[in-house]
């Protein structure tokens, strides 16, 4: 091979995930090399939020600081009915949530924390970042790993870690699963705070989330409070399995928009007016597998796990699984494959439990039968604001410190 370039690990992948985990590798002393398709490094979407199990770890790889340059730290999750207006229950993620947990709740842009980590990475010199470098395949090779790209070139690496998303090309290697369409779409995006201050409910400082029958929205500040995010949220009746159906082509349509939303309350209904109606996103995820590693190959983020949102825990479980990785390398030094498959063994019980409770946590806050919704209702009426129970498990697992080294 004439085109073969050297390298001590390969990440495929230069989103939140692949980020971070090139500086989880340099906390081990380890260089990396980063693969991005795009022709530049960036992150699409809008608002994101991250629990302590995330800004635990943010923390950790010495970025909070900069984070909360950017970041809104809100005071309450509220969750509203949205055809009534009125309060369901809320979490309160002040002081005492704060206290808990020793890291806080914080919303923000997804293209910040993005630059925040682009830019620690270049920072650290020992990592190297290319773009336009689509990946064909990936290969294990016993002593080594491959990567062939698309253009040629070829890499040849002691490891390869797939960040790739929830179309990886790496995940190929373990699994020849499909992905699974939930047959909800999502419109998101960002304006100016002033402009919306008046959709904001109670608090423009709180986390909201309106919910009904089949549909949701969430809006919180962004970005020091400047922006304001707003996630729509509906599942189409119009969803026809077919070849196009990952675009949402022919199917949740601003028009399908209007008439899932159509009754609820002034509020949801002034808001829906300044969601942008040209893009919109079909939600899809995957269904746990038991297995992420081939040798000196192994799988991360949405690559591994590819989770729907309603949990907020997408970005989180790749922060997870970088903590994780990276105390493994820690623990067995270059023995990769012995990392990788003590790093699953960990890492595949709850990301997977989070998959499927993301799953479930949906079917409650969309659902539609009047006995579910009094029940679910009644459940949310009872829970004190500052009761952490349901999320006890989510949160207090520490990803935070690096692991002894054996």
């Amino acid at each position: 091979m004439s085109n073969v370039k050297k390298a001590p690990i390969v990440i495929v992948g230069g989103g939140i995930g692949g980020l971070a985990c090139a500086l989880g590798l340099a906390e081990t002393g380890r260089g990396s090399v980063v693969l991005e398709k795009a022709p530049e490094f960036g992150e699409v979407g809008a608002g994101l939020q991250l629990a302590p199990n995330g800004t635990a770890i943010l923390k950790r790889l010495g970025v909070m600081d900069e984070v909360a340059k950017y970041a809104v730290f809100p005071k309450r999750l509220v969750i509203k009915d949205a055809f009534t207006g009125k309060d369901l229950t809320s979490l309160n993620v002040g002081e005492k949530f704060l206290a808990r947990y020793g890291h806080p709740y914080i919303v923000m842009h997804r293209a910040d924390l993005h630059n925040v980590l682009y830019e620690a990475c270049k920072a650290k010199g020992n990592i190297e970042m290319y773009t336009n470098s689509e990946v064909e395949s990936v290969e294990d090779l016993g002593d080594k790993a491959r990567v062939n790209l698309v253009n040629g070139t070829v890499y040849e690496a002691d490891a390869v870690i797939g960040a790739d998303g929830i179309h990886s090309k790496t995940r190929k290697l373990v699994s020849n699963d499909a992905p699974v369409c939930s047959q909800y779409v999502a419109y998101r995006g960002t304006i100016p705070m002033h402009e919306v201050t008046e959709t904001a409910g109670t608090d423009p400082d709180d986390v909201i989330m309106w919910i009904g029958p089949n549909l949701h929205l969430v809006q919180y500040p962004v970005r020091r409070g400047e922006l304001y995010n707003q996630v729509v949220v509906f599942k189409s009746f119009k969803y026809k399995p077919g070849a196009d159906d990952w675009k949402a082509n022919d199917w949740g349509t601003p028009e399908e928009m209007d008439e899932r939303f159509a009754g609820t309350c002034p509020l949801v209904q002034k808001a829906l007016t300044f969601v942008s109606r040209q893009f919109r996103w079909a939600m899809w995820d995957r269904n746990p597998i038991d297995n992420w590693t081939k040798g000196r190959v192994t799988l991360l983020g949405d690559a591994a796990h590819p989770m729907l949102q309603y949990m907020a825990q997408g970005a989180i479980q790749a922060l997870e699984d970088v903590a994780q990785l990276t105390n493994m390398i820690h623990k067995y030094g270059d023995d990769y494959p012995r990392a990788f498959q003590e790093y699953q063994q960990d890492r595949i019980p709850k990301s997977a439990m989070v998959q499927t409770r993301a799953r479930m946590w949906g079917e409650i806050l969309h659902a539609t039968d009047p006995i579910a919704i009094l029940l679910r209702n009644n459940i949310f009426a009872r829970r004190d604001e500052h009761d952490v129970s349901y999320f006890d498990w989510l949160y207090s697992r520490r990803y935070d410190r690096p692991a002894v080294t054996v």
